[in-house]
């Protein structure tokens, strides 16, 4: 036990000062995590033992990997990309594979061993390319949906080639049809089930669990679900980051995808570091170097031919020319599951060991060169003249995706929250709400209000409600010890943006301009402001045209604070609930009792209800008129007293009076 947690810890402190120095000189942490490998392997210094142990912790890193990719594209989106996924990465993965298999046949090697080569070195690394993307922000980008869609496909083609290759080496070309068709059959049926299960258990399950309202729990069933989706198709034969792809994707369509990413990530980035200091390890240096021409002559093979064939390929699905060369240079590398693969191939000697050493050699090396060559992609095209005239733009793209700009962040969308918010919209000022109340997201976005669920102390939440970007970030809720929290998150991603905070009174008006806030609220010298003026203007004394501005318009903002969303809960105790009226989201299902009804005839003013707006297919209609005639589904929202609404509500649906 002493000696493993010697190994670990020497593990630990060669990561970190490997990350350090590489970060310092501008290289990407992946090259960092690779040497750490070839340093503890048992091929240099071999102060680390590879176990299985070890090699399955490691592979957490790609579930969780695909995981947080599955969450970044939705059925739809995929649906969407079919020509990439389905078109440009089927001939990428039939043309590669038969051209390399016979260039290998050509050179005296055996049909299935040229098989089982060409199939290994046809896959590119999905773990490097989606980091890449990520850390480059080039996820969105045409390039990067290409590369995407590609390895999706590369990620789909490992099902039947694990169920494959055994039977390959038992009964050579007999009953290839029909593993397919039992592998094809495996991966239709778990896909059919987690999509079932993602569609109508998920949801249910994260609302259940945001409801409780504890940051540990929340994260706790993301890895959960991640790992059973996983497990699940693990117990099917079939690749446990296909699984954790599939149940990313589910949940893609909620609006928990944010917050999952952002509890994701840590465990991501950790075990995805573990995964490439395993790949690390096993390099032999010295078969490296006793091979170095052999080696270096494979690499510019790799490199020219898998480049050449995804750029005509690209080019003929009818792809810029720019788009297709960059996607091209970011996937000529040998992938992850190609060591996968080259184990397998071992274990049911379809491979010698010297193939087996050539290969994982050509597969870290190849994987060792990509940050460096995507780095390298704009100077190299420009070069050689495809960047002529559009090189300005591509230097000129935005570095992640900029649905906001100039922006106002409402962190916290209760009563306060949506007043602010409402004071911004008739000013056409853009604004994005971050809130934790999941009853608030759903009634937020069926009101059609742009918000984010998820915690402001993350950084990846702050980040993806840009941030950066934003003219202005407001703290609504008034508890110091949160506040000095996301203050803090908020200077480390933008250190300039002006903030502006609600507090109980005064007491840290000090502290909090030292944190940096630009502004700060207290309520009580607010409350007093309001009362002076009202004392002043019901006495009758004089004010001025400022004065008399002032108390209107802070009169019309107290009225406005008697409009919000409930959630789960008031605030406020129970006899003060009774008397305020709220906002209240309700669709009008096909057979509702108001369906094709007229406002009028349906005399809601007697109920002292109003329908303060409607939406209509994306379309937003404030104060309705009389005259509007409600459809199926229409979203409404309610303005009046809790029970009074409720009642409508139940009347709206049934006529029940």
């Amino acid at each position: 036990m002493q000696n493993i947690n010697t190994q670990i810890f020497t593990l630990l402190v060669a990561a970190v000062l490997f990350v350090w120095i590489f970060k310092r000189v501008g290289l990407p942490p992946i090259l960092a995590y690779l040497a750490t490998g070839v340093l503890a392997g048992s091929h240099s210094v071999g102060w680390m033992t590879q176990t299985h142990e070890m090699d399955l912790v490691a592979e957490l890193g790609i579930v969780f990997l695909l995981f947080s990719l599955g969450l970044e594209f939705s059925i739809s989106r995929l649906m969407a990309m079919r020509n990439i996924v389905f078109g440009l990465g089927s001939l990428q993965v039939v043309v590669t594979s038969t051209v390399l298999i016979v260039i290998l046949y050509c050179l005296n090697f055996s049909l299935l061993t040229s098989f089982t080569i060409g199939v290994i070195m046809m896959l590119s690394s999905t773990a490097v390319v989606v980091k890449l993307l990520k850390e480059n922000g080039e996820l969105n980008k045409r390039r990067g949906q290409l590369a995407i869609g590609v390895l999706l496909l590369q990620d789909i083609a490992v099902v039947p080639l694990l169920i494959i290759l055994p039977l390959l080496a038992a009964t050579g070309s007999q009953s290839i049809s029909w593993a397919l068709a039992v592998a094809l059959t495996k991966g239709a049926f778990v896909c059919l089930l987690l999509w079932a299960i993602g569609k109508w258990i998920l949801p249910k399950v994260f609302n259940e669990i945001a409801l409780v309202r504890t940051d540990e729990l929340f994260m706790l069933t993301t890895l959960l679900v991640a790992l059973f989706a996983a497990l699940l198709t693990y117990s099917f034969g079939l690749s446990m980051a296909l699984g954790a792809f599939l149940a990313g994707m589910m949940l893609g369509e909620s609006h928990y995808r944010h917050q999952l990413e952002a509890d994701i990530r840590p465990f991501r980035d950790i075990l995805m570091g573990l995964f490439f200091v395993t790949v690390g390890m096993q390099l032999n240096v010295m078969y490296v170097l006793n091979n170095s021409l052999l080696i270096i002559g494979a690499l510019v093979g790799l490199l020219v031919l898998k480049i050449a064939v995804m750029a005509i390929s690209a080019q003929l699905m009818g792809e810029r020319k720019q788009d297709a060369l960059a996607c091209a240079f970011m996937l000529w590398q040998m992938g992850e599951f190609g060591f996968v693969l080259i184990a397998l191939g071992a274990q049911h000697q379809l491979l010698t060991n010297q193939q087996v050493s050539f290969l994982i050699a050509l597969g870290v090396l190849s994987m060792a060169l990509t940050p460096f060559l995507i780095d390298k992609t704009p100077f190299i095209l420009k070069r050689i003249g495809v960047l002529d005239r559009a090189s300005q733009a591509w230097e000129s793209e935005p570095k992640s995706s900029t649905l906001y700009s100039d922006h106002v962040i409402i962190c916290g969308f209760s009563r306060v929250g949506q007043t602010v918010a409402r004071f911004l919209k008739p000013e056409a000022i853009d604004y994005i709400a971050i809130e934790s109340n999941p009853i608030l997201v759903q009634e937020g976005k069926a009101a059609g209000e742009p918000i984010l669920f998820g915690h402001v102390k993350q950084k990846d939440i702050l980040k993806c409600a840009g941030v950066e970007r934003a003219r202005l970030v407001i703290i609504t809720f008034t508890e110091f010890e949160q506040t000095q929290i996301v203050i803090d998150a908020i200077k480390q991603v933008a250190p300039e943006v002006k903030i502006l905070i609600r507090t109980k009174d005064d007491s840290q008006l000090e502290r909090l301009k030292e944190l940096g806030v630009t502004e700060v609220v207290p309520e009580t010298l607010e409350a007093s402001l309001m009362l002076v003026s009202h004392v002043l203007s019901m006495s009758g004394v004089p004010m001025s045209r400022i004065i008399r501005r002032v108390s209107t318009e802070r009169h019309n903002r107290y009225q406005l604070l008697q409009r919000f969303f409930t959630g789960e809960y008031l605030d406020v105790d129970e006899g003060a609930h009774e008397r305020l009226e709220y906002l209240h989201v309700i669709a009008l299902p096909d057979k509702a009792f108001a369906v094709n009804k007229s406002i009028a005839a349906l005399n809601l003013a007697k109920r002292k209800v109003s329908i303060k707006a409607l939406r209509r297919q994306n379309n937003e209609i404030e104060n309705p008129s009389e005259h509007t005639i409600l459809l199926a589904n229409d979203i409404l929202i309610l303005q009046g007293k809790p029970r009074r609404v409720e009642r409508v509500e139940h009347y709206l649906f049934d006529g029940i009076e």
